[in-house]
This record gives C-alpha cells, sequence and structure tokens, in this order.
C-alpha cells in the first residue's frame, strides 16, 4: 500500500497542537506524519545517528502502546527530535505526560503540566505564610516515613528534619504535602509531634497541595541546630504509585522510606531521580521489598536541586 501523506498544513497544524499539549504518542505520529516518512525510514535515519531501533517499536511508541525509558531508547527521542526537525528537548518534555503503558512497564508519573500547576499553587501559598524560599535555615538531615495502607492509599507520612540557621530569628518551618490525583486537601490533618506545634494551614483543593506552618515555640541564632517531627495524615486519594520529594536547593542527608500494608504489596519497586519535571527520570534501581518489614527505602548522602522519588507496580 501506498504511503499517503496529509495536506501540508493540516498536518502541522496538528503537530503544533500536539507538541503544546500532547501526550507524546501524539506529538510523535503527528511529527513522524508531518514529515511523510515511513518508519523504515525513520529507523534508517536513527541508525546513522548511531542509535538502534526497531520498527515494531517505533511503531508501538507512535501508539502508546509503549513508552521509552531505556537510555537507549532516550537517546532515540533526542535523535528523533533532530531528524523529525523539532524543537530541542520537545518529544523528551513530553514524555513526562505520557500515560501508562499498555503492558505496564511504568505507571504514569505526574504530568508535567500538574507539576507546574502544583509549583505556581505551592508559591502563592507559601506567600501567604510569608515564607522565604529556604527559611532561614539548612537542611542537615531528613527523614521521611510514608506508609501505604490496605486500600493501596497513600495513607500518611511522617519527617523528621535537622536543620541549622544561617540568620538570627528563625522560629518556623513550613511544611509541604503533596496529595494523589483525587486526593480532598480538607479532610487531611497535621500532626505536631516533636518540638514543635501547627500554625498556619492553607491548601488548594485543585492540585491537591497543603501547607503548614510548624512553629517551634524559640527563636533560633545563626548556627543554632534544631530537630522538629511532624506527620500529616491522607488516605484521602485511590491507589498510589509513588511518592517524590523535590529539592529546590542542595542540602545534606536525606533518607525515604515506604512501608506497605501486608494485605497490599506492590509486585515491584524502583527509585529514581530527576533534574526537572521537564527533564526524563534517571537513577533507575530495582528495590526489593524487605521481609517481615514489607518496607523499601533510599539514602542520599548529599542531595542536590531536583527530585527523588520511590514508584511500585501493583498486579
Amino acid at each position: 500500500m501506498p504511503h499517503v501523506t496529509e495536506h501540508p498544513d493540516l498536518a502541522s497544524a496538528e503537530l503544533e497542537t500536539a507538541l503544546r499539549s500532547g501526550p507524546f504518542h501524539v506529538a510523535l505520529r503527528a511529527a513522524i506524519t508531518a514529515r511523510g516518512l515511513p518508519l523504515q525510514r525513520v529507523q534508517h535515519h536513527l541508525s546513522r545517528h548511531g542509535v538502534k531501533v526497531g520498527v515494531t517499536s517505533l511503531s508501538y511508541w507512535q501508539q502508546g502502546a509503549r513508552r521509552p525509558q531505556r537510555p537507549e531508547s532516550l537517546r532515540a527521542v533526542r535523535a528523533l527530535e533532530e531528524i523529525l526537525r523539532l524543537p530541542e528537548e520537545s518529544l523528551i518534555r513530553l514524555l513526562a505526560e505520557a500515560p501508562e503503558t499498555a503492558d505496564g512497564d511504568r505507571p504514569a508519573p505526574r504530568s508535567y503540566r500538574s507539576l507546574v500547576e502544583a509549583s505556581d499553587t505551592l508559591d502563592r501559598l507559601r506567600a501567604e505564610l510569608d515564607w522565604m524560599p529556604d527559611g532561614g535555615m539548612h537542611t542537615l538531615g531528613h527523614h521521611e516515613r510514608v506508609r501505604v495502607g490496605g486500600r493501596r492509599e497513600l495513607a500518611s507520612r511522617e519527617s523528621e528534619h535537622i536543620v541549622r540557621a544561617h540568620r538570627d530569628g528563625v522560629d518556623r518551618f513550613v511544611a509541604v504535602h503533596h496529595g494523589d490525583p483525587g486526593c480532598r486537601p480538607d479532610d487531611m490533618a497535621v500532626h505536631a509531634l516533636e518540638n514543635c506545634r501547627t500554625g498556619r494551614v492553607r491548601l488548594d483543593r485543585e492540585t491537591g497541595v497543603l501547607v503548614a506552618e510548624l512553629l517551634f515555640g524559640t527563636r533560633l541564632r545563626s548556627g543554632d541546630t534544631f530537630l522538629f517531627r511532624y506527620g500529616i495524615t491522607d488516605g484521602t486519594a485511590g491507589a498510589s504509585h509513588e511518592y517524590v520529594h523535590r529539592f529546590g536547593s542542595p542540602g545534606g542527608q536525606y533518607a525515604l522510606q515506604v512501608r506497605f500494608d501486608a494485605s497490599a504489596l506492590p509486585a515491584r519497586c524502583h527509585r529514581f531521580s530527576q533534574f526537572s519535571p521537564a527533564a526524563p527520570r534517571t537513577g533507575r534501581q530495582e528495590l526489593a521489598v524487605s521481609e517481615p518489614h514489607r518496607s523499601v527505602h533510599v539514602v542520599e548522602p548529599r542531595v542536590r536541586p531536583g527530585t527523588v522519588g520511590i514508584a511500585w507496580e501493583w498486579e
């Protein structure tokens, strides 16, 4: 059957829309259509870039049946941007918005758009609490414990911080919780557990973001260290697939532990990191759920700006 090319103006308009709003597989298909290239030619161009990808894989990618995620596949996506004459990072960015793969290789992360919206919301809520970017303190250590309940929901989390003030007068911390899609921030609860008490709480129902003041009850001087602990009860959304912590600045040690209910153990778990919401996820490492503790964890000796998280898959 001969290859049929759509009207150039129509194909270009569809491509522009797809690159702007995604998802990845629709944009890839629109780009291939707009350039009038059969998949065999696309494969040939990739091989000239030193990247080997089968025609079947390319077909799956543009159908949304599979999602590029291995390092070689991500190299291919970057090469496709050049081959198809697309803006740099345009397809890579959309990978953060791709839906769950049909073969269940990997649960879909929050979309790039939702992360940007949540970031804008967070800036607004922090401003309402007159919170500086780093609050006048550096984090020396941070240990998070996340509990996933019997309904596979993000049930709760507990955080312990060790901080050092770098200016006089520091007397509080603003905690952030971003619930899973469909969560109800109004039904969440903040618990001051050690060396602090709860102050003002702000939330945004649309993005599922909650911020809460934790008041120290004392004013730190520059150089003083302080340890405090708090918890957040959630359990308001459906099945959870990952927990991610975003760091805006460098810091000390970070440890994340996820514990699962005995009646709801995941099939697989892995850790990952991400430089920014638009960047591909890297540093993937499989994690075995330990017995009898039913938990997995990651430890970062020194955190850098970006995100660190644990994802899991259900049977």
